[in-house]
């Protein structure tokens, strides 16, 4: 069926560089709806002329006969001229009662129901498990070893550097606007330089311990008594590729941080764990998030935005949440933070296309993971006071906004793309777009080429600098 608003979206649409403001947003937003609204007349409209033939026949009896007669006999009865005329006008009264179809019940909200089955229940086993991690951050032992490793003095100091900077960036401006970033804020970012530049090292192939030249993976090895206490499940073996040593080197992948925090080298797993407690240890809230595409990197809480905030020490990356699907082209299913005060699936906030970025969620139904998250919130929140978890619960709330925002500009992109001579509006340009999208992906840096090419993370047109 042909659009009546066709020409009109054409004239509306924005094209060039047009501002994207609130008028924009809301012109969209008409066409977006008359566009819904054509779509599902023409269903009605195909739905009723497949139900015509083979709709039922009225039941006989009297109170059917004597509605046909008031049909029959009433004008008032007939239907109107201009309803008789509507193209999308229902000729037969049983077609009128159609039930809504199954898809019109996706949307519908998706209530929290335990896990039933055997998948379902060893996916919530591993997330309570995971949950677990930011725990061990809270060890007052440890946060002394973290406070004590950190040059306070350096980060404080570039701290108020740039939070000054950034006021005076924000009164120049002339509108009262606030500074884009807190001083705590400022901390984080100065601990992060500070971690990947002097503090940590990335591991690909340890060097040999005798003579220094590269090594060879030879596979895995069981871990020591040692290894294992200091929460190494696994360890990698080397050797020496010179022909005069042939010397092995043992990596154990260290998951305590008091054993990382002498060791201080790793990949991406020691890296975020690492890092998270140093946050920690300044007093800032961290999340540990997972992803089950074998990757993690942390959050930290942003009291001046409030909002949580993407940090990956591996990257150097601050508040770049598109990095993975889009920086590196890393396709992704779960993306699950977790803190001390519980547990949120923050998928929407670091794939906004599933489409192209995202893998099928096969590990257990949405609302299992709905019931989880839930689950692990009630034990983190258990003894706290209820002031504290009335604030929790508007944060929740809060965060829950912002991620179906990010769920509705991609709608809207999508929508713009759909209009005959309009252009995707860049997400920098889209009215309300937080400050992580007009940061420009990256292909990852860290790793060796080949470790990142095996991996698939070299960028959408695998091309990456080495470093």
């Amino acid at each position: 069926m042909a659009d009546p608003n066709r020409s009109q979206r054409q004239e509306s649409a924005p094209v060039g560089d047009a501002n994207y403001d609130d008028a924009w947003a809301k012109d969209l937003r008409v066409q977006f709806e008359q566009l819904l609204r054509t779509r599902r007349l023409n269903d009605l409209a195909q739905r009723s002329s497949r139900s015509r033939t083979g709709s039922p026949a009225p039941p006989d009896g009297p109170s059917s006969s004597s509605a046909a007669h008031a049909r029959v006999h009433h004008p008032a009865s007939r239907p109107s001229s201009a309803a008789s005329h509507h193209p999308h006008a229902h000729r037969s009264g049983s077609s009128s009662n159609l039930p809504p179809s199954y898809s019109s019940l996706r949307n519908l909200p998706k209530i929290p129901s335990p896990p039933q089955d055997s998948a379902s229940l060893k996916f919530r086993n591993l997330l309570i498990s995971l949950s677990l991690t930011p725990i061990k951050y809270e060890n007052p032992g440890l946060l002394d070893e973290a406070l004590s490793v950190i040059p306070l003095a350096q980060i404080h100091g570039e701290a108020e550097e740039e939070s000054q900077l950034l006021q005076a960036q924000a009164e120049s401006m002339g509108d009262g606007r606030r500074p884009k970033w807190g001083y705590q804020d400022c901390m984080i970012r100065a601990l992060l330089r500070w971690f990947k530049r002097s503090f940590f090292t990335w591991v690909n192939n340890p060097a040999c311990p005798v003579c220094a030249s590269p090594t060879i993976a030879q596979g895995m090895t069981p871990p020591t008594p040692d290894e294992a206490a200091r929460g190494a499940a696994q360890v990698e073996l080397y050797r020496c590729s010179s022909s005069d040593c042939g010397t092995y080197e043992r990596f154990p992948r260290y998951s305590d941080v008091w054993a990382l925090l002498q060791t201080r080298r790793g990949r991406c797993g020691e890296w975020a764990n690492c890092f998270s407690m140093l946050c920690r240890a300044v007093d800032a809230r961290v999340r540990w998030v997972w992803n089950s595409e074998d990757h993690v990197w942390t959050e930290v809480y942003s009291a001046h935005q409030k909002r949580w905030i993407h940090v990956d020490a591996c990257e150097e990356a601050w508040d770049n949440p598109r990095l993975y699907a889009e920086g590196w082209n890393k396709k992704m299913a779960y993306c699950i933070a977790f803190s001390l005060d519980g547990a949120t699936d923050v998928t929407r906030r670091y794939v906004r296309h599933p489409s192209n970025h995202g893998r099928d969620r096969t590990k257990c139904p949405e609302e299992v993971i709905l019931y989880i998250a839930d689950e692990i919130r009630r034990i983190r929140r258990e003894n706290m006071s209820k002031e504290e978890r009335r604030r929790l619960i508007k944060e929740d709330e809060r965060e829950e906004r912002e991620l179906r925002g990010y769920v509705a500009q991609a709608i809207a992109e999508q929508v713009t793309n759909m209009l005959p001579g309009a252009t995707s509006p860049t997400v920098a340009n889209s009215p309300g777009s937080p400050s992580d999208d007009t940061k420009l992906p990256a292909g990852r840096q860290s790793g060796s080429t080949e470790w990142v090419q095996a991996r698939g993370e070299n960028g959408p047109e695998n091309i990456r600098d080495d470093h």
